[in-house]
C-alpha cells in the first residue's frame, strides 16, 4: 500500500492545474487530502502508459474527495502528480463506504 510520506511533494503544471482546477478545488486543498486519513487505490483500466492511483480522504471542510493521480520520479525522489480532483457526491461517498467498509472514517 502506498503511504503519502514517502513522497517528496508535488508535481503540478499548467496541464494538470486546469484540469483539477475545474471542478472547484484549489491545488492546496488536494494536497491537504493526503494530508490526512485517505484510502488509496489502484486505477489499473485508466492509463495503458502509466501506473495510476485512485484517493479518497476529506477536504479541510469535511466533504469527500476523490483524486486520480500518477507517480514521477525526478532527481531520485518520488512525486505525486494528480491528474483529476473533485468533491464526491453524498450517493458516491455511501456506495463507496458500503462496497469498502474497511476504509470508513472512524
Amino acid at each position: 500500500m502506498l503511504h503519502p510520506t514517502e513522497f517528496a511533494g508535488f508535481d503540478w503544471d499548467e496541464g494538470n492545474r486546469a484540469k483539477c482546477g475545474k471542478h472547484g478545488l484549489s491545488i492546496s486543498q488536494i494536497e491537504e487530502v493526503f494530508e490526512s486519513p485517505l484510502a488509496i487505490l489502484p486505477d489499473a483500466g485508466h492509463s495503458e502508459h502509466e501506473r495510476r492511483f485512485r484517493a479518497v480522504g476529506r477536504a479541510v471542510s469535511g466533504r469527500a474527495v476523490f483524486v486520480v493521480f500518477t507517480l514521477r520520479q525526478r532527481d531520485g525522489s518520488l512525486f505525486i502528480r494528480p491528474i483529476s480532483a473533485r468533491y464526491m457526491h453524498r450517493k458516491e461517498v455511501a456506495a463507496y463506504e458500503k462496497e469498502n467498509p474497511n476504509l470508513r472514517d472512524g
